[in-house]
């Protein structure tokens, strides 16, 4: 094959032209892509071209450069051989709001001189070599004599030098012109970490009936997940910490809960605000999730998250809170709520005679459903109006004998029996005579929050709400009669949709009905929905006995993404166009909200069947051969699931390869923890390299968190055998494959039990090296682990990588997923195929 070319270049299309073949057998063309052009990778067919046509255009972005070959099919049988590669120029030009970051200069005290470490920005970069990108140099000073030219890295060993002695950084040209001089330094004082002071809020009591026995009526705090925003836009980053009672609960766990707090601390540990999310928002993993970031291109970040009546910002005098509130301030209710007389005094937490009596009204209302919206009475069109027959009554035997609607007595004799026979009947869980603590009807609000001050910016409703209690959604439908489970599995992150801009993405429910919202922030401070994603109902014959998690949605489009989606939310461009797509588990949606594939392979048996929901999911460049990027998922469906674990090509949503294990697989992770072999790792329930070859000879590391914190680029695994013993470390396989801490994390707690994940790891400090932060054992501060092993790879922050920034914001969302970089990051990365994005300066 000869002439391959590249005819036409726009910003979403690249047209290739090549010269027909000469061979009579010649019935067609395949035309072949990759994103590098290397000695391994594999091109990709993306299309057959039928003879006699020799031009195709491919829909990609053209931001980046793309290779091509072609070759001719001959008689279906053989191909000739393969064209020389062409590659395609750039043209499309995606200018990314991404924060405009200072140097973080960070200063450790070594055994032989203080260890330096600052950033670069994607800005500086010009180019790259064999070790890293290239662009700007450094000048380190101490005491004000020059005592370095850096130019391999954006790290530095003064030797010989005391952690007291002051230092400078200067950003220099490579003719040695200064470009920028930096003083401020971040000094760990006595070893590579340092703490921010945290006010652990006062200990409290419920004050409600409480019926559960045993159910302690006291609680105390303790630092959970953290997230990070510049929110005075002086460059560094400010820290946001949820803070959890210790009877914070599952979804599926009855019993009250304390409030869930939300503090901003300065770096030096001043205390901002604290935002006090109210009795009305339940606390748990699966309930208040929060997003932080510049979402109205103002310099500095908001934070949003769901609230309700009750909602406050309190600021205490001079930040101290044993000194007393200086102001709070509720959220503003929104004025169809005022109107209904919905006040932030209001309690909507149910106990569980309240409970009962909602069902009352719940029975009461059986077959007119008066209230219904015309979606939720479509639902309901099949089912029996005698509410008995659905719960298999014989008609002999029936109390009532008739369909609804019923009379308040008549309802409470249905209640009665549902709640102390058909539901024990179905299991000895269902004790809902102690049901209790759970907001089943109160309203739900979305807020946002400028982050220098805590004051409102907006609240409006949220955007999908409730509906019910969770009937429509399947939570009476099975053997666990579980009220206010799968209605309430809440999931936020963030999404650069179209590819510039941030956007904040909503989940609610991914068991049975799936929604997915996307919002904007405009220049005056208010949500505007960009978009909404609704599978529609999982239509049950029987709301009492169904399994609705093998259903789809009503909805022609989006009624496949059902029982798709998994504990965390990702964002990524999958299909090369420039634009994130938002990851939901098995699904992903496309970054104008259309629906863009929703997974499927096979069972054993050869039936077809979901990937289905799953509790952990890793997106990223994980087979640099395979062009494109890959996810890895585990998944729990059992017998029902294709795979245990399996890696998918992101771009097609296919499997690449998987382990059937018929039970449920709760934990999988990737990195390059084996630096002899190519490729990301991948384990779970089996170790396999990024082609699918078992590496039965790599020990076990763990799967809770995984960390960028050595100095080559390899993979470190976060490990604690319990969330409250302060045995944490950061380990790594040595080259024999045998397991060794790397950082030992003395006096550290990690967070949510089995999870046993940091409050964060992030690259917010320092160079291109994540840290390391969790909270101490006590909660007193938060402990932030900085890499003090000198690299000569020179990369700009990671929070330049507009995927990983993302992911970073998305991080806190319920089960917390490391954050990924858009391109192949290991020890053998390749610095050509680094993409340098452009990114917005003020």
């Amino acid at each position: 094959m000869t002439g391959l070319a590249v005819s036409n270049i726009t910003e979403s299309t690249v047209t290739l032209k090549w010269d027909a073949c000469s061979d009579e057998r010649v019935d067609g063309y395949f035309v072949y892509w990759a994103d590098k052009d290397t000695e391994t990778v594999v091109y990709e067919q993306i299309a057959f071209v039928e003879a006699g046509v020799t031009t195709y255009t491919f829909d990609i972005a053209t931001n980046v450069n793309h290779y091509f070959k072609v070759a001719a099919s001959l008689g279906g049988k053989e191909m000739s051989a393969m064209s020389a590669m062409v590659v395609s120029d750039t043209k499309a030009e995606f200018v990314l709001k991404l924060e405009a970051l200072g140097r973080g200069i960070i200063a450790a005290k070594e055994d032989n001189g203080v260890f330096l470490s600052w950033r670069l920005l994607a800005n500086e970069v010009t180019g790259y070599g064999e070790t890293g990108l290239t662009g700007v140099n450094f000048n380190v000073y101490k005491n004000g004599e020059r005592v370095a030219n850096v130019a391999d890295s954006t790290n530095y060993l003064v030797k010989d030098a005391q952690i007291t002695d002051t230092f400078r950084i200067e950003a220099v040209s490579a003719d040695n012109k200064v470009l920028g001089v930096y003083e401020d330094v971040m000094v760990c004082t006595t070893d590579n970490y340092f703490d921010i002071p945290l006010q652990v809020p006062a200990n409290g009591t419920i004050d409600r009936t409480v019926v559960i026995e045993e159910y302690p009526l006291e609680y105390t705090y303790s630092a959970n997940d953290v997230s990070v925003g510049d929110v005075d836009g002086d460059g560094e980053y400010e820290y946001f910490v949820k803070w959890y009672p210790d009877n914070a609960k599952d979804v599926c766990q009855r019993g009250y809960t304390g409030n869930t707090y939300i503090d901003c601390y300065e770096l030096d540990g001043t205390l901002l605000y604290r935002i006090d999310l109210g009795v009305n928002v339940r606390s748990g993993a699966h309930y208040t999730q929060f997003v932080v970031y510049d979402f109205n291109g103002d310099g500095k970040a908001e934070i949003s998250m769901q609230t309700a009546p009750g909602t406050r910002i309190i600021k205490y005098v001079d930040g101290n809170q044993t000194k007393g509130i200086a102001s709070e301030t509720y959220i503003t209710i929104p004025a169809e709520d005022v109107a209904e007389g919905v006040t932030n005094e209001d309690n909507y937490i149910l106990d569980a005679a309240q409970y009962a009596e909602y069902l009352v009204d719940i029975f009461m209302d059986w077959g007119v459903w008066a209230n219904d919206t015309a979606d939720m009475k479509a639902a309901k069109a099949t089912w029996d109006k005698n509410i008995e027959n659905l719960w298999g009554v014989p008609n002999a035997k029936q109390k009532i004998g008739h369909e609804g609607p019923y009379t308040k007595d008549e309802a409470q004799i249905l209640v009665d029996y549902f709640i102390d026979v058909y539901a024990v009947g179905r299991s000895g869980n269902n004790k809902l005579r102690e049901f209790e603590g759970f907001n089943l009807y109160g309203p739900e609000y979305l807020s946002l929050f400028a982050g220098a001050t805590g004051e409102e910016m907006d609240t409006i409703a949220y955007p999908v709400n409730r509906a019910d209690d969770g009937l429509l959604w399947g939570d009476y439908a099975m053997t666990r009669i579980e009220p206010g489970n799968r209605v309430d599995r809440f999931l936020a992150g963030m999404a650069f949709l179209d590819g510039e801009n941030p956007y904040l993405v909503l989940g609610r429910g991914y068991y049975t009905r799936t929604t997915v919202t996307a919002l904007s922030v405009n220049a005056a401070g208010k949500f505007e929905t960009y978009w909404k994603v609704d599978s529609g109902w999982t239509v049950m014959d029987n709301p009492f006995y169904c399994n609705p998690h093998s259903m789809n949605g009503s909805d022609a489009v989006f009624g496949s993404i059902t029982c798709q989606g998994n504990h965390q939310i990702s964002a990524a461009d999958v299909d090369g166009d420039g634009c994130q797509e938002v990851i939901y588990g098995g699904a992903i949606i496309d970054n104008d909200g259309g629906f863009y594939s929703s997974g499927t392979d096979r069972l054993p048996s050869g039936s077809e069947a979901k990937y289905g929901h799953g509790d952990s999911l890793h997106i990223t460049d994980i087979n640099p051969d395979n062009p494109g990027l890959e996810i890895f998922s585990c998944y729990e469906g059992g017998a029902g699931a294709p795979f245990g674990t399996a890696l998918r090509d992101a771009r097609t949503n296919t499997t690449i390869f998987g382990n059937y294990t018929g039970k449920d697989t709760g934990r999988c992770m990737i990195g390059d923890i084996d630096p002899a072999t190519r490729g990301l790792e991948t384990w779970g329930y089996t170790t396999r390299d990024a082609y699918g070859n078992s590496m039965v000879r790599l020990q076990t590391i763990g799967t809770n968190q995984s960390a960028k914190y050595a100095a080559d680029m390899t993979t470190q695994i976060i490990t604690s055998s319990s969330s409250t013993n302060g045995n944490v470390k950061v380990a790594r396989l040595d080259e024999k494959g045998n397991i060794r801490t790397l950082q030992d994390c003395a006096e550290t707690a990690t967070n949510n039990g089995t999870k046993g994940n940091a409050s964060l790891v992030a690259d917010v400090l320092g160079d291109w090296r994540e840290e390391v932060i969790l909270r101490t054992t006590d909660s007193s501060a938060l402990r932030i682990y900085v890499s003090d092993e000198v690299t000569n790879h020179k990369l700009y922050t990671l929070m330049h990588d507009a995927q990983y920034r993302a992911m970073v914001a998305c991080q806190q969302t319920s089960y917390n997923q490391p954050s990924y970089t858009s391109f192949y990051f290991a020890s053998d990365i390749d610095w050509k195929y680094v993409p340098v994005p452009k990114v917005a300066t003020k």
